[in-house]
């Protein structure tokens, strides 16, 4: 077993496409993060479910922030208050936001995304993050930007994405198990600017020309346990 990092960040994303929630631990199951993706924005004419990469009607859509209270959800809008959803008052206020009519929904399987159930869990290292900085210095690498729920603190690699290299890997993070089953190929959402950072086309023309596109890998589930913060990171 080789030690390379520790978990320095966990994040869930419990309506997809909103903002992400950091939390302390996170307990991952073989579907994925407990939590991650259990909703959806839905624009009320077209049925349509937000993708920020496919339009710029989404674009404002990863500012709405998003919390789990207990089991139920709760979103904010930008200068709003925390609203319970689904309902009338978080729809209101992201149709308000959003400036045409969305609707807060759980999703079912047919709505899910095929890529979260068959890579649930999205693993990122700072040494992928500095060397994103390293070329593209005038940017902003934030890992909000990439939307993982594991971030991995290890030595930087010079020269490379070291996770890039860790494809069909397993590794352990305390008493959990997950194979590195994939690249995490990046789309027009990582340059999308959140609450308080721009917009940066030049953030992924980094990763298309030297990384052929991908930042982060996706993982599925071994053995699955309750991950936090500090855990230490280890490939066998």
């Amino acid at each position: 077993m080789n030690a390379v990092g520790k978990v320095s960040a966990l994040w869930r994303y419990p309506a997809s496409s909103l903002g992400g929630e950091a939390v302390a631990r996170v307990d991952v199951r073989e579907q994925g993060v407990q939590g991650d993706r259990l909703f959806g924005l839905v624009e009320r004419a077209t049925g349509e479910i937000a993708r920020p990469d496919r339009g710029a009607k989404w674009h404002s859509v990863p500012r709405i922030a998003a919390r789990l209270a207990g089991d139920d959800l709760e979103i904010m809008v930008p200068g709003g208050d925390w609203l319970p959803a689904p309902g009338a008052g978080a729809d209101a206020a992201a149709s308000a936001f959003l400036g045409f009519d969305v609707s807060i929904r759980r999703f079912d399987g047919q709505d899910f995304m095929p890529r979260y159930v068959a890579a649930p869990v999205h693993l990122l290292t700072t040494a992928s993050l500095a060397r994103l900085k390293a070329l593209h210095p005038a940017g902003r690498p934030d890992p909000r930007r990439f939307r993982p729920n594991l971030v991995i603190e290890m030595p930087e690699a010079e020269g490379a994405f070291p996770e890039s290299a860790w494809i069909g890997r397993r590794l352990r993070i305390g008493d959990c198990e997950l194979t590195i089953s994939d690249h995490c190929r990046r789309c027009g959402f990582t340059v999308i600017a959140q609450a308080d950072f721009d917009n940066d086309p030049d953030i992924l023309r980094a990763l298309v020309r030297h990384n052929a596109h991908n930042i982060g890998v996706y993982c599925t589930v071994d053995r699955p346990s309750r991950i936090s913060i500090g855990d230490t990171f280890a490939l066998l």
